[in-house]
């Protein structure tokens, strides 16, 4: 890759795949190659006890890998840190599901309007763009909750649209696309780039 181009990886997977885990490896490779800091953009929130164990496994493991990982705790709005990352920078965001749910629960009610819908998607798509733009890569984790029957459930049918053309939005931009399967990571796509 060319040293003055940024890119974006996308990394999907089920539940408990191992797509983060995959995805920090990866970040942490391409940190080597380069002289560039590692980001980690954290959009859980320890809303129950499940989720404050992941996020505690989460900053352990980033803690022994070996490397100096800088934390960004950003559950919203992520494009409010595009500044923060330099052009040499690996940026990790985990995860996209995550993100998407709190903007859509952001204010009660809201989701059901098309004009919020619309204001989501392209708040969470420009952060992405942006800070892709700003950093060396950007690797963004997304699980994969679309294989579930949605049923009639008009909040379910919303979010998992969304979802969706969130998830065709990140692979139409990236030059790499994974989906984890068991801890496999298996290369969707791949764009070749001219050095």
């Amino acid at each position: 890759m060319a040293k003055d181009q940024s890119s974006l990886i996308f990394i999907s997977g089920g539940v408990r795949s191992g797509k983060s885990s995959f995805a920090e490896k990866l970040a942490a490779d391409m940190a080597r190659q380069t002289s560039g800091n590692l980001h980690y953009i954290a959009a859980g929130q320890a809303s129950d006890t499940e989720m404050k164990e992941r996020i505690v496994r989460h900053q352990k493991d980033r803690l022994t890998s070996g490397l100096r990982w800088k934390t960004w705790e950003q559950p919203t709005d992520i494009m409010a840190l595009s500044e923060a990352f330099g052009r040499q920078d690996i940026v990790l965001l985990d995860c996209l599901t995550t993100l998407l749910n709190n903007e859509f629960f952001a204010v009660d009610g809201q989701w059901k309007m098309a004009s919020f819908q619309e204001q989501v998607m392209c708040s969470i798509m420009k952060g992405i763009e942006q800070i892709t733009r700003c950093c060396q890569a950007l690797i963004v984790v997304s699980n994969e909750v679309l294989y579930e029957s949605i049923g009639e459930n008009e909040l379910v049918f919303t979010y998992s649209r969304m979802l969706g053309q969130l998830h065709q939005h990140a692979v139409a931009n990236a030059k790499q696309a994974y989906l984890v399967e068991a801890g496999i990571p298996i290369l969707m796509k791949e764009v070749d780039v001219i050095c």
